[in-house]
Parts: structure tokens; sequence; C-alpha cells
């Protein structure tokens, strides 16, 4: 039987969706209010699963999964402005979007995840009424 576990951290960032190569008038015309400086107390549920071994009765050393949330969500993300800390998220490359977050965090912890464990999720929220989910295919 495989079992998920999720566990979810918290960071607050702020950016703005902004294309360099459009006018201010092209950027607030299609981005609206976004287009302008602001930030969130992002949420990020990052569900992982697995078969439990007897002998710990656990999907994945908590331990382990909290300090790979730190290093990849907490450590990267806090007190960030996205488009002007983070390569990704340069202004000219993609737009810091939820879609885009939980993308780049899948991406980057599912490389780190050992099985028989494997990433199934990563939720990225901006608040009570936005987020999105990146999911193994």
């Amino acid at each position: 039987m495989r079992v998920s576990l999720t566990r979810t951290v918290r960071f607050h960032a702020s950016h703005r969706f902004w294309k360099p190569e459009w006018t201010p008038l092209q950027n607030r015309a299609r981005f609206g209010s976004v287009a302008e400086d602001h930030s969130h107390h992002y949420a990020c549920a990052v569900t992982v699963t697995g078969p439990v071994p007897p002998e710990t009765s656990g999907v994945m050393d908590l331990d382990e999964l909290d300090r790979l949330l730190h290093e990849e969500v907490v450590a990267r993300f806090e007190g960030k402005t996205l488009q002007l800390e983070l390569p990704e998220f340069l202004e000219g490359r993609e737009l810091p979007t939820c879609e885009a977050i939980a993308r780049l965090v899948f991406t980057r912890l599912s490389a780190r995840i050992r099985r028989p464990t494997q990433l199934e999720s990563v939720r990225v929220a901006e608040d009570d009424t936005l987020s999105a989910t990146a999911r193994a295919e």
C-alpha cells in the first residue's frame, strides 16, 4: 500500500507581472494591478507518497522533508522580490505566477527526494482564493 503525506510551509514574498519589452501602458492593460509590486503570504503544500515501512511507520523521515522544504522553499523565497532576486523569474524571463512557482518547487524537490518515496504534488497558494498545483505525470 502506498500512503501520501503532506507538509505545508509558509513564506512571504513580493512580485509583479511585467514584460520589459512592453510599454508601461501595455503592461498595465494586460496585468492590471498585479503589474505593480505587491506581496503575498504564500502557503506551499508538498505531498509525498510511498510505502510505509513497518520499522518507521512513515512515508518519509519528517526531519529530512522539513530540511528539504526549508532549503528549497522557505530559504529560497522568504523575503524576496521574485522577479529581482530569483534567476528563474528575472524580468524578461518567466513571470512569477503561482503556476510557475509550483512548477519550479516541484522540479527542484523531485530531484532531491529519494526512492521509494516520490513527490506527488506541490500546491502554492497566494491566498485563500488562488492556488496552483504541480503534479507528477
